[in-house]
């Protein structure tokens, strides 16, 4: 036995003059490699991925799925297909599920449509909403009929709102 010259305790093993534990705590430096999937030069966490990605791949992408199932009863097959891109820009990072029929019991696969956060923010926004409505048809979806047009939520504001949004202050 040896005593180590960096915490003063018994070492059985001894790795560069020090014991093993204050060997990896001050001597031990990771290698820096290039992540297989974002292709930066970063510590690698396992199968040659740094931890962001290897979390993504084999945790959170696990974890959709299983919310998708449980919360939304659709099944693992209908949701990694309609979660692949958004159907109207094509963005493939993170995907929504929307329902054209606004029914989250219906979940057959025409009433699904993946949507990148930012068209699917544009699809309730009643501004874009035409705009979103008119790509979907041109995709060749269904678009629910009662969808309102332009015109309707300015000429259709309920009394009482129109009262409280144009008081004068």
């Amino acid at each position: 036995m040896t005593i180590c010259p960096q915490c003063k305790k018994e070492a059985k093993r001894v790795t560069k003059g020090v014991c093993h534990n204050c060997y990896r705590r001050f001597i031990w430096k990771p290698k820096l490699r290039e992540c297989k999937r974002c292709k930066k030069v970063r510590k690698i966490h396992a199968l040659g991925y740094c931890n962001g990605c290897y979390a993504s791949i084999f945790f959170i992408d696990k974890i959709k799925v299983s919310n998708a199932k449980r919360y939304h009863h659709i099944p693992e097959e209908i949701y990694r297909k309609v979660i692949d891109k958004c159907v109207i820009c094509g963005f493939n990072k993170i995907v929504e599920i929307h329902h054209l029929d606004h029914n989250h019991k219906n979940n057959s696969l025409d009433n699904l449509t993946g949507l990148c956060p930012n068209c699917h923010k544009m699809l309730h926004h009643r501004d874009y909403q035409k705009e979103i409505f008119e790509k979907l048809v041109q995709k060749g979806f269904k678009v629910p009929k009662s969808y309102k047009p332009d015109g309707y939520y300015k000429n259709n504001i309920s009394p009482t709102i129109h009262k409280h949004r144009f008081a004068k202050k």
